[in-house]
């Protein structure tokens, strides 16, 4: 569902605007100190600043808010004095993401503009005030307004703007992945993306079962030969504005994943639904190009499948035949999502002339278990393009770390019968680098990177930026990327 705060420039002065809209509080930005800021807000109060810090102890972490009582404009009004560390990106969105939850149930607070990056204080506004729910609305809804006053109103006004739609994508991607897959299989997922595609200026061709069989695309079929609702292979296209080249997406869109054949615990499974995470990355990044003004022309795959067991599911010891022509035989039908992303990578290497290739995907636990909850791993045959992803990581405030593409390894996902094993055939461990050593045999000779989102994916409780359930990892990082200059 869409954020429904609103974050808005409001001019130079916070009192002013407080009572221009009726505001029920006011926010002043505290740094670590804490030093008290110079406010006009300040004048309100029966005590200092200093002296108010000092009675709550605040230290003016990100985050932190100490709550008192001010009379503006003739009416108490709730002051709000909320850390926001060294006024770093991050710091700045961990108190922009609990500003918000504080004005939880108001219609609007009006806060002082915080030194640094305005964007990323929005930002952490509006993904703090997301939330997902089916049913009864929330006891306390979201705030509605949340405007910015500082002494640049354009320049806040431009920042509200880049905030939102960013912000704004990867709220798209959470809901995708929120989505129950009782509603959200192949087919809803690719009637999304035509949608998408017609709110934000792209074209869209969705590949159904008979096409897929037709070109080939073996590794799709097998995973979604189980299922009542088969598979779909989805294309965005966005044209770009005169960038000189051509980036394409590919994410993992499995709508649910019971592990096939291979059957998962029941355990594994209640967070399945968030499987094609990486997909929904890749269409919420489509969604925002033509609003941030990407230069380069930029295609997104989805490879869309339900991974089921029945009679007619795959097997282990069956052997696929990918787009492409290479062959590889299926030891776990739980590896699947590397299988889908197979035939998406070899169409586009073969079909679509990309000048790099990047896939995102909740691919491995053991990438989970290697990274944690907070960082994303990073593969990549090339060193430039894993500086710059990594660096957009950093500035988004969505880390990677990059992982090897370990040579030595290679060996152990040889097939006696196929190209290669979906999975490792002797003991060396890694399973998230034979992933990626997996799906590199799928690139040719194209500059890719594989990012591995399964740890970052979802989160389990609602902290800074991040609420419980799907968290759009890759969406926000991917958007930096392409915004920067140049984009590796």
């Amino acid at each position: 569902m869409p954020i429904q705060t609103r974050v808005q420039a409001a001019g130079t002065d916070v009192l002013a605007a407080a009572e221009r809209l009726g505001a029920e509080a006011v926010a002043v930005p505290v740094r670590t100190g804490p030093v008290a800021p110079a406010t006009p807000v300040a004048g309100s109060l029966p005590c200092t600043l200093e002296e108010l810090l000092a009675l709550h102890r605040a230290k003016g972490e990100a985050g932190e808010i100490v709550s008192t009582t001010a009379r503006i404009g003739g009416e108490p009004r709730e002051l709000l004095l909320y850390g926001v560390g060294e006024g770093t990106p991050a710091d700045l969105r961990r108190a922009g993401a609990a500003l918000a939850r504080r004005g939880r149930g108001r219609t609007a607070l009006v806060a002082e503009a915080p030194h640094g990056d305005p964007a990323a204080f929005a930002e952490g506004v509006l993904l703090g005030a997301y939330t997902f729910k089916i049913g009864a609305p929330p006891t306390r809804a979201a705030l509605e307004t949340l405007a910015l006053t500082g002494p640049d109103t354009a320049a806040l006004d431009a920042a509200a703007t880049r905030g939102t739609r960013v912000a704004g994508a990867a709220a798209l991607a959470r809901d995708l992945a929120n989505t129950p897959s009782v509603e959200k299989g192949p087919s809803w997922l690719a009637g999304r993306a035509e949608e998408i595609a017609a709110e934000s200026g792209l074209t869209v061709r969705v590949r159904g079962e008979k096409e897929l069989a037709e070109q080939g695309f073996g590794g799709l079929l097998a995973v979604g030969a189980g299922s009542a609702r088969p598979p779909r292979l989805i294309e965005m296209a966005y044209p770009g504005t005169g960038g000189d080249r051509h980036v394409v997406l590919v994410g993992k869109g499995i709508t649910f994943d019971t592990g096939g054949l291979s059957l998962k615990p029941n355990e594994g499974m209640k967070t399945m639904k968030t499987d094609m995470a990486g997909g929904a990355v890749v269409m919420s990044v489509m969604s925002a190009l033509r609003d941030l003004g990407v230069r380069d022309r930029v295609t997104g795959l989805v490879a869309a499948a339900e991974n089921m067991p029945s009679g007619s599911a795959m097997r282990p010891g069956d052997v696929i035949t990918h787009f492409g022509g290479t062959t590889s035989e299926v030891l776990n039908t739980d590896a699947e999502g590397r299988l889908v992303l197979a035939d998406a990578l070899a169409y586009a290497a073969a079909e679509l002339a990309p000048d790099v290739v990047v896939d995102v995907a909740t691919l491995t636990g053991a990438a989970k278990v290697a990274l944690g909850l907070r960082h994303g791993a990073l593969f990549a045959n090339d060193d430039a393009l894993a500086a710059a992803l990594t660096g957009a990581g950093a500035a988004a405030g969505e880390p990677l770390w990059r992982l090897p593409l370990v040579e030595d390894y290679r060996q152990a996902i040889e097939s006696d019968i196929a190209d290669v094993a979906n999975i490792e055939r002797r003991g060396y461990g890694g399973g998230s680098i034979m992933a990626a050593l997996f799906l590199r045999e799928f690139v040719g000779a194209r500059r890719w990177a594989h990012l591995d989102v399964a740890g970052p994916g979802r989160s389990t409780s609602d902290d800074g930026v991040l609420s419980r359930g799907a968290t759009g990892f890759g969406a926000r990082l991917l958007l930096a990327w392409l915004t920067g200059s140049p984009a590796e």
